[in-house]
């Protein structure tokens, strides 16, 4: 690692580029991963017979034992660690209550301070005893040092089967003690809620959802709290959100034979050939980790809508009451052409599906949730939705049938919104899940009927398109009072760009984004087959637990398997913090 600082310092940044360069992809990211970027933990070994592996933290924790599950997921692990704490109160006679907390992902039980001896014995004899992970919590508040610990956090570890993840302390239980002083119960840290209670603050029993919003859906836990913890606050977010994704099977002979037949027939689309390039069809089992994403870090939605040409991916699990797959006939009824084989055209039809919520997040299969976020990111406690502005600037002039096809787009927008609103577009949309809400594209298609339904009618994107609801519908719902800017933290990789796997393991290793954009292009630099292979060792190592969106059967396929290799086996196990 010392050695790679001093070379970094020493060859400028080009140099490096062609250097890394010369590896094949999977071998770029292992140098990054092992030597540029060491890991932040290590599943040491799995022990034979049992569920459980030998986990090594990198920056020098102890050993501590992890549960291997092949299907495990972030909220699975939270509801888990909260249940068995609150379990063992039960029957232990303490008497608890759920505090709302800040922390997306992580819970909180509070008790009394004068509990704490028979608490803290449980927590030391019982719940470490079944294998949990203990650790003390500063606060600002805290006590001098030496002094009684005001949180403790309790978490069971989590690993798949192949050690690429650990789920711990980020989805742990936290045990908060509280003050009773002048008949009043303090916190011993801020809460979104409050940190006074009146000592006789009556107790009741609220769901899961009341504290975490969306990250409680679906369960059917109560939970002892007092009041007034149980009242929603003024930035939550309950109504329903649905994902729609759109997704196509490049490599399917039957949709390349009308594919091939729709070409012949629209000869004008070979004066731009990112019109109808192959890298926009090309299937990389992206949204298999795409929808593992959506498991994972926003288990909040309510319906996932898959759009598709009749194309079905054979690992997806259809009997997913969650999950509904929607053809393009649905959609496109007696407007537009079909075949159709222009993004632009699919997305001024989404809209249309049945059963949609108002309020939904639009996906391409290249979009990924890269860690925990709420529907706050994309929403606002009013409805409104949030729009997230690229640095990246929409050129000026009428569209031009040799540039790509989303600055065309982007210039017919902005003619839109000057005629509609007499306001100037200037800045381009990031690549992120976008939030959209149906009736803005009602109105659109209602106010906008030649540029909405003659983006439909096109098969492949064209000079004259909109790109409606990744672009125009942002500005649209901002104009109308309907949308506000909002902050995400965000990655885009070109996977084709030779820096490409640098950055793919510096997220593999800090896992801070909200979202990632890994996009396939055929501009110059990786080929398509080294851009599958960086895909192939990068997406089952970030999302390696299979989500209920995949048939059991199809595990072997992703990366569920374990390794065939017997004994002790050293694995990347990186923990996100």
């Amino acid at each position: 690692m010392y050695l790679w600082r001093a070379v970094r310092m020493a060859v400028p940044r080009p140099l490096r580029r062609r250097a890394i360069r010369i590896l094949p992809p999977t071998r770029r990211l292992w140098l990054v991963r092992r030597v540029v970027r060491p890991p932040q933990a290590r599943v040491l070994h799995k022990h034979p017979g049992t569920d459980l592996a030998k986990v090594r933290n990198g920056t020098g924790r102890p050993r501590t034992a992890a549960r291997v599950d092949a299907t495990a997921s972030p909220l699975d692990v939270r509801r888990a660690n909260i249940n068995r704490v609150a379990a063992a109160w039960e029957g232990a006679g303490v008497p608890y209550f759920r505090v709302p907390q800040r922390q997306v992902g992580r819970t909180v039980l509070g008790v009394l301070e004068s509990w704490r001896d028979r608490v803290e014995t449980l927590v030391r004899v019982q719940l470490a005893g079944d294998g949990a992970r203990v650790a003390t919590v500063g606060t600002d508040a805290g006590p001098a040092k030496g002094g009684p610990a005001q949180v403790v956090r309790v978490c069971w570890p989590v690993t798949d089967l192949r050690g690429s993840l650990v789920l711990g302390d980020q989805y742990a239980c936290e045990i908060e003690f509280w003050q009773e002083q002048d008949g009043q119960l303090v916190a011993p840290r801020s809460n979104p809620s409050v940190e006074v209670l009146p000592a006789d603050a009556s107790i009741v029993e609220a769901p899961d959802a009341t504290f975490d919003g969306h990250w409680g859906n679906g369960s059917t836990s109560h939970y002892r709290t007092r009041r007034p913890f149980p009242v929603k606050s003024m930035d939550a977010v309950d109504f329903p959100i649905d994902v729609v994704y759109t997704w196509v099977n490049g490599a399917d002979p039957d949709w390349l034979a009308r594919k091939t037949r729709a070409l012949a027939e629209n000869g004008r689309v070979s004066a731009n050939r990112q019109a109808a390039n192959g890298s926009r069809y090309v299937s990389r089992d992206e949204l298999r980790y795409s929808m593992r994403s959506l498991h994972y870090y926003a288990p909040w939605v309510r319906n996932v809508f898959l759009v598709t040409d009749d194309q079905v991916p054979a690992w997806l699990n259809v009997d997913n009451p969650k999950l509904r797959l929607v053809s393009h006939r649905e959609i496109f009824g007696d407007t537009g052409r079909l075949p159709t084989f222009n993004s632009h055209a699919i997305e001024s039809r989404l809209h249309r599906i049945p059963g949609l919520a108002e309020h939904f997040l639009y996906l391409n299969d290249d979009v990924f949730f890269g860690r925990p976020v709420t529907p706050q990111t994309f929403f606002t406690p009013g409805g409104s939705s949030r729009l997230f502005l690229s640095v990246n600037r929409v050129d000026s002039g009428p569209p031009l049938v040799d540039e790509p096809p989303v600055m065309s787009a982007g210039k017919n927008n902005r003619a839109v919104i000057e005629r509609e609103f007499g306001r100037s577009l200037v800045r381009k949309m990031k690549h992120t899940p976008h939030a959209a809400r149906r009736s803005v594209l009602e109105e659109i298609e209602r106010r906008c009927p030649e540029e909405v339904l003659g983006t439909a009618g096109r098969q492949f994107r064209n000079p004259a398109d909109i790109s409606m609801l990744s672009s125009l519908q942002h500005y649209w719902a901002y104009l109308t009072s309907r949308a506000v800017p909002g902050d995400i933290k965000y990655m885009y990789t070109d996977l084709a760009d030779p820096a490409t796997p640098v950055r793919l393991a510096h997220a593999l290793r800090h896992r801070n984004n909200d979202v990632l954009f890994l996009n396939g292009t055929d501009a110059e630099g990786l080929p398509a087959s080294e851009q599958t292979a960086l895909l192939e060792d990068f997406l089952p190592a970030y999302y390696p637990f299979r989500s209920p969106y995949e048939t059991a059967s199809s595990a072997d396929a992703g990366a569920g398997a374990l390794p065939r290799e017997s004994g002790v086996t050293e694995l990347m196990a990186p923990t996100p913090r």
